[in-house]
């Protein structure tokens, strides 16, 4: 991180009148940040939504002491802030209208994840817990990584199915990072660090107030290909995901639960309204498989009467995708061997697996056997 850059990112965002969108307005305005704050009033109040008060604030910014602090904070705390100009700033959610303009994060993140949020009521039934984890496990052992929100009930659960499943899984907190919230979800937080990453959009020291939560899910659900609901009650905040899930254009999927439960009411009103019944994980894939690019790589050649046959189509892979791609090219490989040829790790592995399946270079046999996909 360039703290001396990222002082005018907070700078910037901390004064009054300097919101999601136009903070970003600024930015292609004037460039780069230290622009904005040496630019002359006239021209600040030239951006739509920037008042003469606020322009008047931008440019004569002198609470550095403060934001000073923040940084020693962050750095006390192992704590990066990732800004939407970064590679690492979640791609789905550069195209949500007011994202914020940049996270903190804790842990790891990995452009090429495949992110599918789960998310439901905070007083789960066993059952909804019960099936939130194999949900959320078996996706996991696809090379999903499975977003949620570290609430009681089912997010804990969505949670723990992914670390379970040792596969990657990240959290987005209503409150600072260094402010765990629930405070029994302690052990949560640190595994949910290193099977992936907790993210925020909130300073060190925030605490989880009401009004945190309804801006946290509009980033659950933002940086998601699609939202599965799981137990929710007709009031649930759950619902208000699922709403920001198709104003983002993302998909929204319910399980059904008994029409004798209030905790269910909520996930069949749901589906009365369209939401897509899921009774297992490929009720999910098959629906967000045509939103992930579809990359067409050159297969092996194979010799028929002494001549190569070959496919046309060929794309250029990335490091981790072509060490794989060489790896099944000779035949059908076993899962634990492909970790040995490649080097990746397991979680790095299995979400570029599930990629590559998805893309159709890639098929899965029984027994965690892979090979190319057969034309």
């Amino acid at each position: 991180m360039d703290y001396d850059i990222l002082k005018y990112w907070i700078a910037l965002k901390s004064i009054p009148g300097i919101g999601n969108v136009t903070f970003p307005a600024l930015v292609d305005m004037f460039g780069s940040l230290p622009d904005i704050f040496a630019a002359p009033i006239s021209h600040l109040k030239e951006i739509q939504g920037i008042s003469g008060k606020t322009a008047s604030a931008i440019a004569n910014f002198k609470d550095w002491n403060k934001v000073k602090e923040e940084l020693e904070l962050v750095k006390k705390n192992d704590v990066n802030i990732i800004t939407y100009q970064d590679d690492l700033y979640p791609q789905k959610l550069l195209n949500v209208y007011d994202r914020p303009p940049y996270i903190y994060v804790r842990g790891n993140l990995n452009k090429d994840d495949v992110n599918i949020a789960i998310v439901g009521s905070r007083a789960a039934s066993t059952y909804g817990k019960y099936t939130t984890e194999r949900i959320s496990r078996e996706l996991a052992q696809k090379g999903v990584t499975i977003v949620s929100g570290m609430a009681r009930g089912i997010d804990s659960a969505a949670h723990r199915g992914a670390i379970t499943a040792q596969g990657r899984t990240i959290a987005i907190l209503g409150s600072g990072l260094d402010v765990i919230y629930p405070p029994e979800n302690k052990k949560l937080f640190n595994e949910i660090i290193e099977n992936g990453a907790v993210i925020s959009e909130f300073p060190l020291g925030t605490q989880p107030r009401s009004a945190n939560f309804p801006a946290r899910n509009r980033i659950i659900s933002g940086m998601s290909y699609g939202v599965v609901i799981v137990e929710a009650g007709e009031k649930s905040g759950s619902l208000i995901t699922a709403r920001l899930a198709l104003e983002q254009g993302r998909e929204v999927f319910a399980v059904p639960g008994s029409i004798d439960s209030a905790g269910s009411r909520g996930t069949n009103k749901l589906i009365k309204q369209g939401a897509k019944l899921i009774e297992n994980i490929d009720d999910i894939l098959e629906e967000i498989m045509p939103q992930i690019e579809i990359t067409t790589v050159s297969k092996p050649a194979s010799t028929l009467g002494g001549e190569n046959i070959a496919t046309e189509q060929h794309a250029i892979l990335n490091e981790g995708d072509q060490k794989i791609f060489d790896s099944v090219s000779p035949g059908r490989i076993h899962i634990d061997d492909l970790i040995s040829s490649t080097g990746l790790s397991s979680a790095d592995l299995l979400s570029a697996l599930t990629r590559m399946e998805l893309d159709g270079i890639v098929q899965q046999h029984p027994g965690k056997f892979f090979s190319l996909k057969e034309n």
